[in-house]
C-alpha cells in the first residue's frame, strides 16, 4: 500500500491453515471501522502446513497484507520481534492467529491510548478448559511475585503500543510474555483493560505447560534479574556562565 499506515497490526502464525481464512476475513472487517489507513502483518513462523501457500494466494486481493516467512519455528518472541521491526505504523497490535483474541477489540480499544503508551488486553473471562485457565492464573501470580508486577495478564498477545514504545527495544527468546514491564522499565505507561476472549477457532494450541513451564520460569528469574540491574537517573547540563559573569 502506498499511503502510509496508521497501525501495524502484528500477527505470528504457525501450522494455522484452519484459521487463516476466517482470520482475514474478520481482520478486513474490523479493521476499517477505524476510518485510517492500516496494514497486516503475518508472520508465518515456519510453517510446515498450507498456511504459507494460503498466505500467498490470499495477498492477491488484500492490498493491506504482509507476509513475512521465517527459515524455521523460532517461537513467538521472534515473530513478534521480526513484526515490530517491519511494521509502518505509528500504532502497533497484536494478537494471535487462533481468533482467540477477537479483531473487533482493536478499533475499541484504540481512543484509550489517549494518556497512555501501551493497552494490555486482559482476558478476564477465559475461554479455555478448566486445567489452562488454573495454569494461566498460577503463572500471573509466580510472575508478578517475581517481577514484582501487578499486571493481571501480561501473556495475553491482545496488545496496542504506540510506535516508540517499541523503537529500539531488544528482545529475547521468551520475552513476549513480559511486553508491559519492558515497556514500564523504558518509562512508559501502561494501562490493562478486560477484553473479550474466544474459543479456539480451529485447530490445536501449539504450546502448553509441559514445554513452556520451565522455560517461562527462568525467562522470569531474568526479566526480575533486569529490574533490580536497570539504571534509573535523573540528569542535566549545567548552563555556561554568561559572559562576564563569575564561574
Amino acid at each position: 500500500m502506498s499511503e502510509a499506515p496508521y497501525l501495524s497490526l502484528v500477527i505470528p502464525a504457525y501450522n494455522e491453515q484452519e484459521n487463516i481464512e476466517e482470520l482475514l476475513r474478520r481482520v478486513g472487517s474490523a479493521l476499517p471501522v477505524m476510518g485510517k489507513p492500516f496494514e497486516v502483518i503475518i508472520v508465518d513462523d515456519g510453517s510446515s502446513d498450507d498456511t504459507p501457500a494460503l498466505l500467498s494466494s490470499a495477498m492477491a486481493d488484500r492490498p493491506w497484507l504482509r507476509v513475512l516467512r521465517m527459515q524455521g519455528n523460532g517461537g513467538q518472541s521472534s515473530a513478534f520481534d521480526a513484526g515490530f521491526k517491519a511494521a509502518r505504523g505509528q500504532v502497533i497490535a497484536t494478537i494471535d492467529a487462533d481468533l482467540q483474541n477477537d479483531p473487533e477489540e482493536i478499533p475499541r480499544l484504540l481512543p484509550m491510548l489517549d494518556g497512555f503508551d501501551m493497552i494490555n488486553g486482559w482476558r478476564q473471562s477465559r475461554q479455555d478448559n478448566a486445567l489452562r485457565r488454573v495454569e494461566s492464573r498460577i503463572a500471573n501470580r509466580i510472575r508478578n511475585w517475581l517481577s514484582d508486577e501487578t499486571i493481571n495478564d501480561s501473556a495475553s498477545s491482545l496488545k496496542l503500543y504506540k510506535r516508540h514504545c517499541l523503537d529500539g527495544i531488544h528482545l529475547y527468546r521468551g520475552m513476549h510474555r513480559f511486553m508491559p514491564t519492558l515497556v514500564k522499565m523504558r518509562g512508559y505507561t501502561v494501562k490493562e483493560v478486560p477484553v473479550k476472549h474466544s474459543p479456539r477457532f480451529a485447530g490445536t494450541a501449539k504450546y502448553g505447560l509441559r514445554n513452556r513451564a520451565w522455560r517461562a520460569f527462568v525467562d522470569l528469574l531474568a526479566v526480575r534479574w533486569m529490574k533490580s540491574r536497570h539504571i534509573r537517573y535523573d540528569v542535566a547540563e549545567v548552563r555556561r556562565p554568561a559572559d562576564g559573569a563569575s564561574a
